[in-house]
């Protein structure tokens, strides 16, 4: 059954036509696309490789960056929509792109040379080249300020080592964005970012094993040994660890979408779902108090989280958007994807653990996506200093 939509307060209608034209035409493609292959790539745990030369046609990859670089320079509202369109199809999909996009492209954007620019956006747009974004690491993830990993200066070179974990495209990617601090090791102001082909001596990639959740993703570890890079592939806008964070809110903003694309899927399955399956005395679930609470209380928090990313994207288009605003919309949307998938699942009963339904799909996703980014709790703890003006972390 094809996806029904859900906009209970007509969203649809606070859209401009060129945001309402990208939402079809990418929800059409999901449909068509990646709907009959995904549950195969779960199971067998790969990434869909194949739909990427159709993503960068379609213009998903950097979507928001200018036309000049070959990107198709829509505003953050139909990006957000993209994001949200691509994770309804799997977290794992969206996760590519944003990566792509948000943690390769934008940082080579914002502070790269235009020399850079020029080298690498079009390459990335047109998904000619895989990018991956070197910033956790095994031992810092929420403290990415504690990073171990260094570059050294030698001569016209910079010489990079360390170890980068929970890597998105890692595995299959053609070059990483890496952040590594320059000065001493608690120097977090020494923090630089370097563009880093993969294919350069002492650098290594090998894939996250034992995964639970985002089976169709590529997530690696990356190992840099003794890796040299010529100073030209130093970002040179890049300084500090506001640099890295800077990616990390173009981010968390298009995971803020893609959560509320995650909670329709899971919305639509357990409607039709409740539609279709009888019970007792030959009735619907769908006639039932309990399952019609359940739809209820899923689709109330969908809709504000509709409301919710859709203003943060007018804000961003604006210019006048907070990283803080970022973060109540990242932590808000994901729990309640999460809660959304949960509900699903229990709906459909037995058959909400069998592959061929999206619910358990979507909820083990999640769980990755509740972590990534920021976990719940640390973005709680950036709005609770932002709120009362005493860092608590």
């Amino acid at each position: 059954m094809s996806f029904q939509g859900v906009d209970y307060y007509d969203v649809d209608g606070m859209l401009e036509p060129e945001e309402r034209a990208v939402r079809d035409m990418v929800r059409g493609w999901v449909e068509e696309e990646v709907m009959p292959i995904i549950q195969r790539h779960y199971v067998d745990k790969t990434f869909p490789s194949e739909l990427i030369p159709q993503m960068a046609e379609l213009g998903f990859l950097g979507a928001n960056l200018p036309e000049k670089y070959g990107c198709a320079g829509l505003n953050n509202v139909a990006y957000g929509i993209i994001m949200q369109e691509l994770e309804r199809g799997d977290s794992g999909l969206r996760s590519f792109a944003s990566v792509q996009g948000a943690l390769v492209m934008y940082p080579i954007h914002a502070f790269g040379s235009e020399e850079q620019r020029e080298t690498w956006l079009p390459a990335l747009a047109s998904g000619e080249k895989i990018g991956c974004f070197g910033l956790t690491e095994p031992d810092f993830g929420s403290n990415p300020g504690g990073m171990l990993t260094r570059a050294v200066k030698d001569g016209d070179e910079w010489v990079l080592n360390g170890a980068k974990m929970w890597i998105t495209n890692g595995s299959m990617a053609d070059v990483a964005v890496v952040w590594a601090k320059t000065g001493e090791i608690d120097d977090v102001g020494s923090i630089r970012g370097f563009i880093v082909e993969t294919d350069r001596q002492g650098f290594s990639a090998r894939d996250q094993k034992g995964k639970l959740s985002l089976l169709a993703s590529d997530t690696s570890e990356l190992v840099l040994q003794d890796v040299c890079v010529p100073d030209s592939n130093l970002l040179p806008g890049s300084g500090g660890l506001k640099s890295p964070l800077m990616c990390l809110t173009q981010a968390r903003y298009g995971i803020a979408w893609g959560a509320v694309g995650a909670a329709m899927a899971c919305f639509d399955e357990a409607v039709s779902y409740s539609k279709n399956r009888v019970q007792f005395g030959g009735k619907p679930i769908a006639a039932t108090q309990i399952q019609q609470i359940r739809l209820a209380e899923m689709l109330t928090e969908i809709t504000k989280a509709q409301l919710l990313v859709l203003r943060l994207g007018r804000l961003k288009d604006a210019g006048t958007m907070r990283p803080q605003q970022v973060s109540l919309a990242k932590r808000n949307n994901v729990n309640m994807a999460c809660e959304c998938a949960r509900e699903a699942r229990r709906l459909l009963g037995a058959n909400g653990i069998l592959v061929e339904y999206q619910a358990m799909r979507h909820m083990a996703n999640l769980e990755s996506v509740y972590t990534y980014e920021g976990t719940h709790d640390v973005h709680g703890l950036i709005l609770g200093q932002d709120i009362t003006g005493h860092p608590a972390y």
